[in-house]
């Protein structure tokens, strides 16, 4: 742990049980029911249950490459969460949940934290209605370099998909080199 969050703490809100990574800030928190949304530079740390499908308590990080929208109603901040579904040669195949829906009573900043992380994310994006499928290309906290995801349209027939995503991300891969 470095000087700086020995001295002066993490900045994540009393009571918050996530377990923050040694370069990870927090930029933004509000309080929703008995837990907290935690915006950092990392991603959005949403209030328990852990991992989906996993069992583990306590609340979980999303990364911003992760969530495919946000928007804030005034009262709610509403995410949809991504999971990768599968890889297509240099490409992540993408698949959304259910939106979630947090009701803020004292949001502070984690409405506009939240869309400039999402947005700033996002380098690149094309839907290709041949195909059926959203083309993004977005930024990893934490990582070097820009990942394609692809989002297949509900319907769409998804092998096709994949062909396309292999064939579009090995172009990408020789344009840079």
């Amino acid at each position: 742990m470095g000087l700086f969050r020995r001295v002066f703490g993490s900045g994540a809100p009393e009571g918050f049980t996530g377990s923050l990574e040694a370069d990870e800030n927090v930029l933004a928190s509000a309080p929703v029911g008995a837990g907290w949304l935690v915006a950092t530079t990392h991603g959005l740390w949403l209030p328990g249950p852990g991992q989906p499908d996993a069992g583990q308590p306590g609340p979980r990080r999303v990364g911003w490459h992760l969530i495919s929208k946000a928007t804030w109603s005034g009262s709610a901040l509403a995410v949809i969460e991504a999971v990768e579904d599968g890889a297509a040669g240099g490409a992540v195949l993408l698949r959304d949940l259910a939106p979630q829906r947090f009701p803020l009573e004292s949001p502070g900043k984690v409405p506009e934290v939240v869309h400039a992380r999402v947005t700033g994310s996002i380098k690149s994006r094309e839907h290709n209605a041949t195909v059926g499928a959203w083309f993004v290309q977005r930024k990893v906290a934490g990582r070097d370099g820009v990942v394609l995801q692809v989002r297949p349209d509900p319907g769409a027939d998804v092998t096709r998909v994949r062909e396309v995503a292999a064939s579009v991300a090995s172009k990408i891969a020789q344009l840079r080199g």
